[in-house]
């Protein structure tokens, strides 16, 4: 069959190619931003693509790499169930292996072969245009059999396909059958049969290193590490930096990837705060970390009792031995003794009154710090900051958690973040936002790796299943969630009524649900006595020194440690929990079993897929039927028994039952809220 040489389409240079290609995902407003992605994780690719008349459409997604080289290319399909009936969006996985901007386009043409299979099908079977139609099959496959692009083996088998079509000594239905083969089938998908492609624009795709879209956080405050108090005058001995490394053994022994530390500066003397955030502090109260400059500097200076530059290098360095890295924290604010106020009032709102205004959140009141005015010098604020970053990643510093992002301009944040990673493209920042959905979105589009989340409020099964949804479904391209478990300004009522079973379940269910998680130091000690009337610690560690008895913990047995170093051991050795977009929600019959999966196909071939299964009542027993998405599980033949069934193991316990469709599930919160199943599958 001799083909035309293609002619320039009328299309050119009009919104719609030969083929429609609409609502790309993922794509950030168009690809006015670029999506996210961290290196080696699984995208869902997506499109609505159709065409007129009935001829079949292919569809396939093609990865760019930053050169501009294909790396990968994979064929859409509908999405499974409900979704994918009618709606013309097609589907598929695409897995950048590296850092840096990459890209992807989506390609539609006219599928030939699909077409003459379906019409074919339709019409040998009825008996219409016979040999029209296998005659249309023969000349289709020798011409694919004629592209040298084909490997020879496949060439050959195109080729004898041709000749059964060709065949009159057999049935209509035998010569059909031989360019329906499994092997026919298997060449033209791998390699269509294609005219009249139609190419999308590119999209871009920022891919970044692990630990931007991965990771366990552990926060601790330096000070209290090692603080020692005089019994006798009831006055403190800060903790420091060398005192402060001696806990990071124990931090890594229960898998945390990332040590997260409060503002380490000079905190002001000025309206400092007492115990409890009180008004009123004693000479000897710390203040808090937050309140950042004194005499002794700013942002780019040491809390002198937290030691030098020198042993903080030290601290970063020890960290590094044992796998960890260092967070800090980026609070853009002042206490009112910070040098700025007086070589740049400038920087901050004043008054009519002349005074410079303090930050207030309604009802509560922060006389201890100044917030910045980014409005009067945004150049010369801005490029402080940014020396300030720089200074700090000098030091080893290459992720920061941002306090109150949401308190300046966005335009800032996505200036100062483009000036870092042009530079250091593996610094990450976490925004501290918990804020209106609209800020949280801009600052994820803005450049932030990671955000804080409301997971902290969600405990309810429905609350749960919605928001697991929304993150790994809805906002994927421009959020990361960081579902920290507690923090210290974040004590819920389910940590404080719920005892020790409401830790467990928090920890799982962060641990598992999200790429990122992280736990603020007591919470394996099962802190959960709040400041009356308030959502905090009482005792607030922000305001005082918190001395913590690890060892007397751990030798009552009254600690969450092992628990916790379980979760994070089960969670790098599967990487299908280092993904967001593949988890899917289950069913169960019962109001506080939430059930959900985590599944993700390896560069080998080989598949790893978990099964969550969580009771968030943290007061009883939940008896439930948990059913299954079979199709989600990707389960293959090998690993089913007679009876459809396959085998699950429990990570957290080392039991295993054979599971299927319907499974009955009974947990006691007392004894284990949570099963995490790995389905056992044969090797690949």
């Amino acid at each position: 069959m001799s083909k035309e040489k293609p002619k320039a389409l009328i299309t050119e240079g009009l919104r719609f190619g030969r083929f429609p290609i609409t609502a790309v995902q993922p794509a950030v407003e168009g690809g006015k931003f670029p999506a996210k992605a961290t290196v080696g994780e699984t995208l869902v690719v997506g499109a609505t693509v159709f065409r007129e008349g009935h001829d079949q459409l292919g569809v396939s997604a093609v990865l760019l790499d930053p050169r501009g080289k294909e790396r990968q290319r994979t064929r859409l399909a509908p999405p499974r169930g409900p979704r994918g009936q009618g709606s013309d969006r097609w589907e598929g996985l695409l897995t950048p292996s590296t850092t840096g901007t990459w890209s992807f386009v989506i390609e539609a043409w006219h599928d030939r072969y699909g077409t003459w299979h379906h019409n074919a099908e339709v019409k040998v079977e009825a008996g219409i245009d016979v040999e029209l139609m296998l005659a249309e099959g023969a000349a289709l496959l020798s011409e694919a059999s004629e592209e040298s692009s084909r490997p020879s083996a496949d060439r050959r088998t195109l080729r004898m396909a041709v000749v059964g079509l060709n065949d009159t000594s057999k049935t209509a239905e035998e010569r059909l059958a031989a360019g329906f083969s499994p092997e026919v089938t298997a060449i033209v998908g791998h390699q269509p049969i294609r005219e009249l492609v139609t190419v999308s624009e590119k999209y871009p795709l920022l891919v970044e290193r692990e630990l931007a879209g991965r990771g366990a956080w552990y926060e601790f405050f330096p000070r209290s590490e090692g603080a020692v108090r005089n019994h006798e005058t009831g006055e403190w001995t800060s903790g420091n930096f060398r005192t402060a490394a001696r806990r990071l053994d124990a931090v890594a022994a229960m898998g945390f990837d990332i040590i997260y530390m409060p503002p380490i500066h000079p905190i002001g003397i000025q309206h400092r705060k007492g115990p409890n955030n009180t008004l009123l502090a004693g000479p000897h109260d710390p203040g808090s970390p937050w309140a950042i400059g004194a005499k002794e500097g700013g942002h780019d200076a040491i809390h002198p009792e937290l030691g030098t530059f020198e042993d903080f290098d030290a601290f970063v360095a020890r960290a590094g031995e044992l796998g960890l890295e260092v967070a800090l924290d980026l609070a853009l604010q002042a206490a009112p003794d910070h040098p700025w106020v007086e070589s740049h009032p400038e920087w901050f709102t004043t008054r009519v009154d002349g005074s410079i205004a303090y930050a207030e959140n309604p009802p509560k009141k922060y006389q201890d710090i100044f917030p910045l005015n980014f409005d009067n010098d945004p150049a010369g604020l801005s490029n402080e900051i940014l020396r300030i970053v720089f200074l700090w990643v000098s030091h080893g510093v290459k992720i920061f958690r941002v306090d109150n992002p949401h308190t300046k301009p966005v335009w800032f944040w996505e200036w100062l973040i483009a000036k870092v990673n042009k530079k250091h493209p593996d610094v990450v920042f976490l925004a501290e936002a918990f804020t209106r959905p609209a800020m949280m979105h801009a600052l994820g589009r803005a450049g932030f790796q990671q955000s804080y989340t409301y997971f902290t409020w969600r405990n309810t099964k429905k609350e749960l299943e919605e928001y697991f949804q929304e993150v790994s479904h809805e906002s994927p391209a421009y959020f990361r969630p960081n579902f920290f478990v507690n923090t210290p300004d974040i004590l819920t009522e389910f940590l404080q009524y719920g005892g020790p079973p409401a830790f467990k379940i928090r920890a799982a269910l962060a641990a598992t649900a999200s790429p990122i998680w992280g736990v603020y130091a007591g919470f394996e000690l099962y802190e959960h006595v709040a400041r009356p009337g308030a959502e905090e610690y009482i005792d607030n560690e922000k305001f005082e020194y918190k001395a913590r008895d690890w060892d007397a913990a751990a030798e009552s047995g009254r600690t969450l440690a092992p628990y916790l170093g379980r979760l994070n051991a089960i969670r790098h050795a599967h990487p299908a929990l280092g993904d967001l977009q593949n988890l899917t929600v289950h069913e169960s019959t019962d109001n506080a079993t939430v059930v959900y999966s985590k599944h993700k196909v390896l560069p080998d071939g080989t598949k790893d897929t978990l099964i969550i299964v969580v009771n968030v009542d943290p007061h009883g027993i939940r008896e439930s039927t948990v059913t299954l998405d079979l199709a989600a599980l990707e389960l293959d033949p090998e690993n089913l028994t007679h009876n459809g069934r396959f085998m699950v193991d429990d990570l957290l316990t080392g039991e295993s039952w054979e599971w299927g469709e319907y499974n009955y599930v009974r947990l006691d919160a007392h004894v284990e809220p949570a099963h995490i199943l790995s389905i056992r599958r044969q090797p690949a």
